[in-house]
């Protein structure tokens, strides 16, 4: 079961972000010749509107189907300087349209983020955490190094502030040291009634992409409640979540280019699934309430990743077709089919050889997973 919920996760993922495009596309009046609820063989169907509405044999997500979306292939074939398309078509529309189109489907899932986020702050929902006070790793566990250890630090000193910042939690010392990895982190703590300080510089773990310093918590023995909040003010969480979840993310994928193990950190489409559907099973084990959240939130770190990851500006992703969209904006002429071509060519050289490292990342995981039990 936990493969089935993780496509459902993925498949709702990638059906609201094809939804955007939909609406979009007829807002600016491109025809949408087919909008699919899955993928491959239909199994049934229904035309409306000139839409034909399909739902189709496999959950994964679907697709939005408009009008003239391969008008450059036919110019290319044709040999034409510039892509034609009718008034209706998505190539026949202002260059401006178009771009807010592609956008559109990144865009829904940002507000997907945002509606997870609202939602669970509506709903909110108890854990556990540790406190401030900090073991030495090195002390614990055998054949770890501790920088922190090595700068003075030793078990049972309480941590305050990390480089100026007030911790309350150990979840918010991890955070914070998990997206600063090689650099020098200034730690104010208490020892023995008495305020210190000193810099401790994190290592980069290239398995993870996360910096470390050595240390570990003590037992997770600390009740903290998230919401229930109001209406507006779980709608003013929600905001917050988003834009925060936004940075984390676009940091961590800067540690991508710091010379971590790129197929350890970067997970495929089959361990992705593995995690979605791992996470709503043991989510709803602990309760309904719980196990809402606990999709919402994985969902929500999964949607914003898409965001982020279609409006890179490569080919055959809705960044690209943005960007030549946003250059023809620019110039006021139309691209040359042969340039689009080319560069398409590209485009679907780099997406192969992301999946291809996805794939073998997937592939070693489940290996040395399976090698541990």
């Amino acid at each position: 079961m936990t493969i089935v919920y993780g496509i459902l996760g993925l498949g709702f993922l990638v059906f609201f972000h094809e939804l955007g495009h939909f609406l979009a596309a007829r807002l600016f009046g491109v025809k949408v010749e087919a909008f699919s609820i899955g993928m491959g063989p239909v199994l049934l169907h229904r035309g409306y509107k000139g839409t034909d509405y399909r739902i189709s044999l496999i959950p994964l997500g679907g697709y939005c189907a408009m009008k003239g979306e391969n008008d450059w292939r036919t110019a290319l074939e044709e040999n034409k300087s510039v892509i034609e398309g009718e008034k209706d078509s998505f190539y026949g529309i202002h260059p401006l349209k178009r771009l807010l189109i592609a956008f559109a489907g990144p865009f829904f899932n940002f507000v997907f983020v945002f509606i997870a986020f609202f939602v669970i702050a509506l709903i909110g929902y108890k854990y556990y955490d540790a406190g401030t006070t900090v073991k030495m790793a090195d002390e614990v566990y055998e054949n770890i190094s501790s920088p922190a250890h090595e700068a003075g630090m030793r078990s049972g000193d309480t941590i305050i502030a990390l480089d100026g910042n007030k911790v309350e939690y150990y979840a918010e010392i991890f955070e914070y040291i998990a997206l600063n990895a090689d650099k020098d982190i200034a730690i104010t703590f208490l020892r023995d009634g008495n305020t210190m300080e000193l810099t401790v510089h994190s290592v980069l773990d290239k398995d993870t992409g996360a910096g470390k310093i050595g240390i570990a918590p003590t037992e997770f023995n600390k009740e903290r409640k998230y919401g229930p909040y109001p209406f507006f003010a779980a709608a003013g969480q929600g905001v917050y979540k988003t834009f925060n979840e936004l940075y984390v993310t676009v940091k961590s994928i800067g540690v991508l280019f710091s010379g971590v193990k790129i197929t350890k950190v970067v997970a495929g489409p089959v361990r992705m699934t593995t995690m979605i559907g791992g996470a709503v099973k043991a989510g709803f084990k602990e309760g309904l309430g719980f196990g809402v959240v606990s999709t919402l939130e994985f969902l929500a770190l999964i949607s914003i990743s898409l965001f982020i990851t279609n409006l890179l500006p490569i080919p055959i992703l809705d960044g690209g077709l943005i960007l030549f969209a946003f250059i023809e904006c620019v110039f006021r002429r139309k691209m040359h089919p042969k340039v689009l071509y080319y560069i398409q060519f590209i485009g679907i050289a780099f997406i192969a050889l992301l999946l291809v490292i996805a794939i073998a990342s997937d592939f070693r995981y489940f290996i040395g997973k399976e090698g541990k039990l």
